[in-house]
């Protein structure tokens, strides 16, 4: 497994395609970004407030366990059904409406009169982010073949910075300019992340009207009739659920999402009966996140020099099972070592997300694997917080929730077996 100053591709690669005009991989770079910020911010502005929506609205604990169970159950949905929308409509107007549907569920959940209007602007919210989630990857792949290491870290150091950012506001917006304006001023940056995507489709639109009356030769030779081409232009479909590239990924992306949802959730708790100060495990819990950046900064620059990275994901795991060990058997002797460990064991999520790419020859190929990993992963996600919670509270204490975790670190290296083989997925479904 060597690394190489270039990334070493799987054999019989594609060719490289025709580049995009400089101003139209401008705007996409501009959309990419923008997206990739609102991909998180339905989420972790929401969470800090439950307490006070649940004073404002009258529900309790079982209400605010379905807002929390909303985000990876629409993660889960979208990403098995985003691809057949991409083949419909084109990836661009696909990337469109996810930043539409983003502004308008946060908006309709600003002004919510109701629990019902809540969840509704909640579920519309979250649906346009998880076609976010599911539809950069591709764009990545069609606009940047040659630069996917580079503006994948990018868009992903974004993503976290745009998770980061609403949970961090949330509770003092709230407390100077009221809950309302803490949930609805992130609609204005959904709805900033929509210009670039709406300039892109009108500029492209106009040229190809230009363009129309050439002769059939000089249109193909086009760079714009090109790019216009690329958006309407149908993507290639194949029988993705039957890959082995296609389910290591899944499991990779399922098994670093439920560890992750699970210590978000638990991590707090934990410390706390350990003897620490509610301050102190929410401290940990932002360290904890925090430290996301640094996977987001290095692992795709990474994934793109080596073949295979499966070495990577072992020195996560290894990170994983030592911050279990360390949170199990002495919680407070060495607290910010364990949190640290725990931070850096789901590099692996910015690992998958630029392998979308890696192993895929074309942008409907990086589609319908985005989703397919996505859909399957987050769907898997979902169980984290919950089966932390049921082993805790039928045991009475904390190794057999640890012990289900490294379950899932096997699981993980299993996945990522499979996955980091250097082969295309439109080889193998």
């Amino acid at each position: 497994m060597s690394a190489n100053p270039a990334r070493t591709p799987p054999p019989s690669g594609p060719a490289a395609p025709a580049p995009f005009p400089r101003a139209v991989r401008v705007l996409v770079l501009l959309g990419i970004a923008l997206s990739a910020f609102n991909l998180r911010t339905a989420v972790t502005s929401l969470t800090p407030l439950l307490d006070v929506l649940g004073e404002a609205f009258g529900f309790g604990a079982a209400t605010a366990g379905v807002l929390g169970m909303l985000p990876t159950a629409a993660f889960a949905l979208l990403g098995v059904s985003t691809p057949a929308l991409t083949r419909h409509i084109g990836l661009e107007r696909t990337a469109l409406l996810a930043m539409l549907l983003a502004a308008a569920g946060l908006l309709l959940r600003a002004w919510a009169g109701g629990i019902g209007a809540l969840m509704l602007g909640s579920a519309i919210a979250l649906a346009g982010m998880g076609i976010g989630n599911v539809v950069l990857p591709p764009l990545v792949k069609r606009y940047f073949p040659a630069r996917v290491g580079a503006i994948s870290t990018l868009y992903i150091t974004v993503l976290q910075l745009g998770t980061m950012l609403p949970a961090l506001l949330a509770v003092p917006v709230a407390a100077g300019a009221g809950w309302r304006i803490a949930l609805g001023m992130w609609a204005l940056t959904a709805l900033v992340a929509a210009l670039p995507w709406l300039l892109l489709l009108a500029g492209l639109r106009r040229e190809a009207r230009i363009a129309a009356p050439l002769p059939v030769a000089a249109a193909i030779g086009s760079a714009t009739v090109g790019a216009d081409d690329a958006i309407v232009r149908p993507l290639p479909r194949g029988r993705v659920w039957l890959s082995p590239v296609a389910w290591g990924m899944a499991l990779m992306f399922g098994t670093t999402s439920l560890i992750t949802y699970a210590m978000f959730t638990w991590l707090p708790t934990l410390l706390t009966g350990a003897g620490a100060t509610p301050a102190f495990g929410g401290t940990m819990v932002a360290l904890f996140s925090a430290l996301g950046l640094l996977g987001a900064l290095g692992m795709p620059a990474l994934a793109v020099r080596i073949a295979n990275p499966f070495p990577l994901v072992v020195a996560c795991a290894v990170c994983h099972l030592a911050a279990f060990a360390g949170l199990l058997l002495a919680p407070m002797a060495a607290p910010v070592l364990w949190v640290v460990l725990l931070g850096l064991g789901p590099s692996t999520f910015p690992l998958t997300l630029t392998m979308i790419n890696l192993r895929t020859r074309t942008p409907g190929g990086s589609a319908a694997l985005s989703g397919f990993m996505q859909g399957v992963g987050y769907a898997i996600s979902c169980l984290g917080p919950l089966l932390f919670g049921v082993l805790h509270d039928a045991t009475g204490g904390w190794l057999w929730p640890f012990a289900m975790l490294a379950v899932a670190v096997a699981v993980l290296l299993a996945g990522a077996w499979m996955a980091c083989r250097p082969r295309w997925l439109e080889d193998t479904w």
